[in-house]
């Protein structure tokens, strides 16, 4: 894979949020990440396991097969397939080779906040690295809500818009969070142990004044938006984010929606989000969609960058790296 098609579908060596909790019931579900094709299915304990989605004999996709609880059956000649890769039986032949071999590429898969996270790992590093995901996932004094949605355009467009906090004030200006504070604004970064903020150096705790990217065994992104009192208990309003690539095309977004509360606030918060709340969100998130999905052909090769553009400018050079690196190693090692 060379380093231009790690950029287009996506790095590897990372977990990747690849399908909400929901979508995942007792029969097996094909999907399309990092353009990938994977099969996911729960066994009887409801633990979720992830393979390549293609029987060993002779191509069939798995996902139209049945759930046998640690394996899977497919449905042109019952070929059964474990949650290893090993190929577990042939009922149509006795003494079939293929019995007992790793035929199937596995993947590593947890299901963490609502969400299945999947290891897409290369040739040379295929064990995942520890997932540390961000204090307002991690930690029980915060509660979320999981908003995910699939957009056609590249991944690489929805990082942009996070890493461009300026958008907020003109895109988002008739929202209910990001109608106040200046429309010009000089911005800073800083380094941080997991990646790097980019923020307004003379706005703070009006609008979206910042955005952090991190890695920590995945690829996030976190904002924060001030809230006012009548918007419920909690403070600030955080949101983490994913871009995880479906194709060259195509983005799966994940958005966790943040507030730290407890107790009875915490019900109060979650009432309130449901019942008030979640609409506006989603209508934020709506305009994101309508204008990264109309975006001009060619867009990013015909761009004029300026210094709000430095935040998402250093993203796309350590992507870049990260690219050129992992196609480096992979062909020297090939």
């Amino acid at each position: 894979m060379t380093a231009e098609q790690l950029l287009e579908t996506g790095l590897r060596n990372f977990w990747y949020p690849v399908l909400p909790s929901w979508r995942l019931h007792d029969g097996p579900l094909g999907i399309t990440r990092l353009g990938e094709h994977l099969v996911l299915w729960r066994d009887r304990q409801g633990a979720v396991h992830a393979l390549e989605d293609r029987c060993p004999h002779r191509g069939a996709r798995l996902s139209l097969g049945w759930n046998l609880g640690d394996r899977l059956a497919c449905w042109y000649h019952g070929v059964e397939v474990r949650g290893d890769g090993v190929v577990a039986a042939v009922p149509a032949i006795e003494g079939c080779p293929l019995v007992g071999k790793s035929a199937v590429q596995r993947y590593s898969a947890r299901e963490l906040h609502g969400a299945i996270f999947v290891y897409f790992g290369d040739a040379l590093h295929p064990e995942p690295p520890a997932l540390e995901l961000p204090e307002q996932l991690a930690s029980a004094e915060w509660s979320h809500f999981l908003c995910t949605a699939a957009w056609k355009c590249n991944y690489r467009y929805a990082i942009d818009n996070v890493m461009d906090p300026m958008h907020g004030t003109y895109l988002h200006a008739q929202s209910h969070s990001m109608a106040q504070g200046d429309r010009a604004a000089e911005f800073r970064f800083r380094k941080t142990s997991t990646g790097l903020v980019f923020e307004k150096a003379s706005q703070q705790g009006v609008n979206f004044d910042w955005v952090e990217w991190g890695e920590s065994g995945a690829q996030w992104m976190r904002l924060s938006i001030p809230y006012q009192k009548k918007y419920g208990p909690g403070g600030p309003f955080f949101i983490i984010g994913f871009a995880t690539p479906i194709d060259a095309q195509r983005t799966q977004v994940f958005f966790w929606r943040c507030r730290r509360v407890q107790g009875w606030q915490r019900d109060a918060w979650r009432f309130l989000y449901r019942n008030r709340l979640e609409g506006l969100h989603w209508a934020v998130l709506e305009q994101d969609h309508e204008l990264l999905e109309n975006m001009a052909p060619a867009a990013r090769s015909r761009e004029f960058l300026y210094q709000h553009d430095v935040g998402l400018a250093r993203v796309r050079r350590l992507l870049e790296a990260q690219a050129r690196e992992q196609a480096r190693t992979l062909d020297e090692s090939r």
